[in-house]
């Protein structure tokens, strides 16, 4: 239960703050570099599964460590480092092997993905801590 818990606030917090950014960034940092190559609408159903599998991995790698060192610390230092690592991946791909794709875009993905999963790591940990709290209670 605990876990679901965890699940369940991470995914929201990651979704909640990541479409800010898009929807913030979108026109200012994608859309004038990478317009000709954007589709008009995203494909719904791989950013469904993405937005599903990622918390999994946020739990995995931040948030367990951070219930068992009982610090949001360990939640935000392993969350922004599990999202610069996956972030990095996805970007420096990118800037490797298409043309469009920039250093600007690569560095400030790759610093977004390490501040939301840090925060959606923190907001998991502080849902999961509190009811473990209201549990024994």
């Amino acid at each position: 239960m605990l876990y679901a818990i965890a699940y369940a606030a991470t995914l929201v917090a990651f979704l909640a703050v990541d479409a800010v950014w898009l929807y913030k960034m979108g026109s200012v940092l994608y859309r004038p570099t990478l317009g000709d190559i954007l589709l008009e609408s995203p494909r719904f159903a791989p950013a469904v599964v993405f937005y599903l599998i990622y918390p999994i991995g946020v739990l995995a790698f931040a948030v367990a460590p951070a219930l068992k060192a009982e610090s949001v610390l360990t939640a935000i230092g392993w969350g922004a480092l599990f999202g610069a690592l996956a972030y990095a991946t996805y970007d420096l791909t990118n800037y490797a092997t298409l043309r469009n794709w920039t250093l600007q875009i690569t560095l400030a993905d790759i610093a977004w993905g390490a501040v939301l999963t840090g925060v959606a790591a923190a907001a998991g940990y502080g849902a999961a801590a509190a009811s473990r709290h209201w549990m024994a209670a």
